[in-house]
């Protein structure tokens, strides 16, 4: 299949993946319809080689998670320079050159994890254009554990709970930091609550764009008992200006870690985000699709067969 679905857009070719055999072969992933809408990753960003990389590897996991989803990355207007190959595109970009293919308008997942100024701009867009928009990927148990294992990278936490050795720059207690004023700092309670169970440490939301929030939220920490309180980003990181991350740690004197970034959890999140936002198959679909399943299923066993004699 061509990559052409959306003209000038880095779609992948469509692949089909190979079957494992056996009784210990893992379970299939389910098959992309052809001719569904691409999937767009919208960035709250401008293009830049920091979100470059970022979003890059998180379609490179999403493409090894269902290698038959054509992608693209759509970012805010802005002036960056265009990547090399020069396929760096807007959300809007996009969705006007599907439009005049006569090709399903894709599904746009929005790249942050909790409520975002940019949603109220993508879904207008996608109104626009007839595009669906997917939840948020937050909040999820995925998102606590690249939260906790950033911790972990920085020192400020076990890998896990069912290692007992003490770690002495260990954190008793994190404020989750994230973006989106208040509203975004509420919706990270559930995280939170998710993350103060894998950690057995109290976990306090704060926004990172709302003046004096981290701060109160580390004073409350202390209050209730903590004496190293630590930072724990839950964004992904083009969502969130890096001095803001820089200017709370520095305000409140607490070890961060890093955003979530890359992280395998996260690409997996946008990949389910996505199916689930699939359209369903129409019953002549699924009939075919059984029908395919059937005869597949009878060639392999003849080949087996055939093997045996």
């Amino acid at each position: 299949m061509s990559t052409a679905a959306i003209p000038g857009a880095p779609l992948p070719v469509r692949t089909p993946g190979s079957r494992a055999r056996g009784r210990h072969r893992r379970p299939e992933r389910p098959e992309i319809p052809a001719g569904s809408p691409a999937l767009v990753l919208a960035v709250p960003a401008t293009a830049g080689p920091e979100s470059r990389s970022v979003v890059e590897e998180l379609l490179s996991i999403v493409r090894s998670e269902q290698n038959g989803v054509q992608t693209a990355v759509g970012y805010l207007p802005g002036n960056a320079p265009e990547s090399e190959d020069g396929h760096e595109r807007t959300v809007a970009e996009l969705l006007a050159q599907a439009a005049e293919a006569g090709v399903p308008a894709p599904i746009l997942v929005p790249l942050v994890t909790g409520p975002h100024g940019f949603l109220t701009e993508l879904h207008a867009l996608a109104a626009e254009y007839g595009a669906h928009v997917t939840d948020v990927l937050g909040p999820h148990p995925l998102l606590a554990e690249a939260v906790h294992v950033r911790l972990s990278e920085a020192g400020l936490a076990r890998a896990d709970r069912a290692r007992l050795f003490a770690i002495a720059t260990a954190a008793d207690g994190v404020v989750l930091t994230t973006v989106g004023g208040e509203d975004a700092a509420a919706a990270a309670g559930i995280t939170g609550v998710l993350l103060a169970a894998r950690l057995a440490v109290p976990v306090v939301p704060a926004a990172l764009d709302v003046p004096g929030s981290v701060a109160a939220a580390v004073a409350h920490l202390k209050e209730t008992g903590s004496q190293r309180p630590a930072l724990a980003p839950l964004v992904i990181g083009p969502e969130a200006d890096s001095e803001l991350l820089a200017a709370a740690a520095e305000e409140t004197g607490c070890p961060s870690a890093a955003p979530l970034g890359a992280y395998p959890a996260v690409g997996q999140l946008i990949a389910a985000t996505y199916l689930a936002a699939l359209p369903a198959p129409s019953p002549e679909a699924l009939a075919a699709q059984a029908q395919a399943a059937a005869e597949a299923a009878e060639a392999a066993q003849a080949a087996e067969e055939t093997a045996g004699e």
